[in-house]
C-alpha cells in the first residue's frame, strides 16, 4: 500500500527520490517553484532542461536533481511560457509525472500543486484533479511506495487533505 501525505513546506528540501516541477513547455525555470528548484539544485537542472526542451503541454521529462536531496526532478508542463493553465493540462501533467516516476524506478515522489502559482488555477480544483490522477495511477501497477503532496500554506494543505479524503 502506498503511503500518501500532505506536507506544507519547501519542495527543494523534501527527502524523496523524485520531485515534480510545474514547468512551462519551454522548460525555462525562471520563477515560482521552477525557479526555486533551479536555484537550489544548481545550474545543471536548467542546462539539462534546455537540452530536453521543448515538450508538449501535459508531458513530463526528468532531469538530474543537482544539489537537491532528491535524485530526479520531473518537469511536468502545465502551461506555455507565461500563459494560464487548464484542468486538462494539470490532469495530463500529473498523469505524465506519475508515469515518468515509475519509468525511473522511483519509490517516493513529491508532487506540487500544479498550476496554482503562475498558472493561476484554483487550488481546490487542482487538488481534486491531482488526487484523482494519483488514485487512477495507483490502481494500476505502480512501484511508488510514498507520495507527498508538497504545498505551500495552510489553505493549500487543507485543500489537498480534503481532496485526498474524498478520492482515496
Amino acid at each position: 500500500m502506498t503511503e500518501i501525505e500532505v506536507f506544507d513546506g519547501d519542495i527543494t528540501r523534501l527527502e524523496v527520490e523524485a520531485i515534480t516541477n510545474a514547468a512551462n513547455t519551454d522548460l525555462r525555470h525562471g520563477g515560482g517553484v521552477a525557479g526555486a528548484i533551479s536555484r537550489a539544485g544548481g545550474p545543471s537542472i536548467q542546462a539539462e532542461s534546455g537540452r530536453l526542451a521543448p515538450i508538449a503541454l501535459g508531458e513530463a521529462v526528468a532531469t538530474d536533481a543537482g544539489d537537491l536531496p532528491a535524485r530526479w526532478v520531473i518537469h511536468a508542463a502545465t502551461m506555455h511560457l507565461g500563459g494560464p493553465t487548464s484542468a486538462e493540462a494539470i490532469r495530463s501533467a500529473t498523469a505524465s509525472a506519475l508515469r515518468v516516476a515509475d519509468e525511473l524506478g522511483a519509490r517516493s515522489l513529491g508532487l506540487v500543486a500544479f498550476g496554482t502559482g503562475v498558472g493561476g488555477f484554483e487550488v481546490s480544483e487542482a487538488a481534486r484533479i491531482e488526487a484523482e490522477e494519483v488514485r487512477r495511477h495507483l490502481a494500476a501497477d505502480s512501484a511508488l511506495q510514498r507520495i507527498v503532496f508538497c504545498v505551500f500554506g495552510e489553505p493549500a494543505r487543507a485543500a489537498f487533505e480534503r481532496a485526498l479524503s474524498k478520492t482515496l
